[in-house]
């Protein structure tokens, strides 16, 4: 008998009963944001994992879409001030992704695009911030990550476009080029919760002071707790009957457990600590949309990352050990 609970009991005993049941799968194999070659092949890594599979044990209707082709003519988008590689290549893809994430949350499909480096989110959270802005409510975005990525091409002491995704979003000057004509929404700076972060670059700890972010980085969770830290996030958002991404770059992860990265960190969050995000996103009943990011299979020992992150997805959307009543902040059971 399975130690994990069937579907049908999952959606009974625990959760919000309105949670949407639909997903989208779409892959976005780029990694023209990141200096490592590689994490282009994590959407296959992630399906031979298994994330379908387990999503569809869990009673999802999931649809998958395969992996989005980049166009063989890219949009010219001219490079800003600064530095910032492979500038025109990531705005295709965020061009692109923003159309398609827009599309999924029309049709009441949750969308969850597999990565492919973080640069992807310009377009996922910006096609999901459209829809959220059509629909009259707010967008919260739930950044896990070792990198703040809030970089410009100013700042940067890369230039890799990675690291400034959550500063594009947020409508940092320099990125004007990036979608062009194509429609899409931002992001607030006081609504984006950077969490797990212990590793700042200087000119992005001034903007992310100046901006007013919400910096959840690694010494406060060692002192307040993971429990306490997101169900402060959760409740906010819940507030202001908010819409809610999620964006799990593998480094959030301690690399002891997810070594398949190419910018690894010391000091992550362990396996029980980020299991414990997912179960009390889930419980939440906020149902938010995913972006799974800078996996790299070459880097990985045998799986091990993948593995790990459709493991953590399923906790997302609700797989657990025992289907007992825990007590919340909501109240005791």
């Amino acid at each position: 008998m399975s130690r994990e609970r069937t579907a049908e009991e999952g959606l009974e005993a625990r959760g919000p009963s309105a949670l949407p049941r639909a997903i989208a799968i779409l892959g976005a194999p780029v990694d023209a944001g990141a200096s490592v070659p590689g994490s282009a092949m994590g959407p296959a890594m992630l399906r031979t994992a298994g994330i379908v599979k387990s999503l569809r044990d869990l009673g999802y209707d999931v649809d998958d879409r395969g992996d989005l082709p980049l166009p063989l003519s890219l949009v010219h988008a001219a490079a800003p001030e600064g530095k910032a590689h492979r500038f025109a290549h990531v705005s295709a893809w965020a061009r692109l992704l923003a159309r398609e994430t827009y599309g999924f949350m029309r049709a009441g499909r949750i969308p969850i695009v597999l990565g492919g480096d973080h640069s992807l989110a310009m377009g996922s959270i910006g096609g999901v911030a459209r829809h959220a802005a059509e629909a009259g409510r707010e967008l919260f975005v739930l950044w896990l990550d070792a990198h703040s990525d809030f970089n410009t091409p100013l700042t940067s002491p890369s230039g890799n476009m990675h690291g400034m995704a959550a500063a594009m979003l947020c409508r940092e000057p320099g990125f004007e080029g990036v979608f062009g004509d194509e429609p899409h929404g931002f992001l607030e700076p006081g609504r984006l919760h950077l969490f797990g972060i212990r590793s700042i670059d200087s000119g992005e700890r001034r903007l992310l002071q100046d901006r007013g972010v919400d910096v959840v980085d690694m010494r406060m969770l060692d002192e307040h707790g993971f429990a306490v830290s997101i169900r402060r996030i959760i409740d906010r958002v819940r507030a202001r009957s908010g819409l809610l991404h999620v964006s799990l770059d593998v480094d959030f992860l301690d690399p002891t457990i997810a070594p398949g990265v190419g910018t690894a960190v010391p000091g992550g969050a362990t396996y029980r600590e980020a299991h414990l995000v997912m179960e009390l996103l889930y419980e939440s009943g906020l149902s938010p949309s995913l972006d799974l990011v800078e996996l790299n299979p070459f880097l990985d020992e045998r799986g091990k990352s993948a593995l790990l992150l459709v493991d953590l997805t399923a906790s997302l959307f609700g797989r657990q050990v025992y289907p007992a009543a825990r007590r919340t902040d909501q109240g005791a059971g």
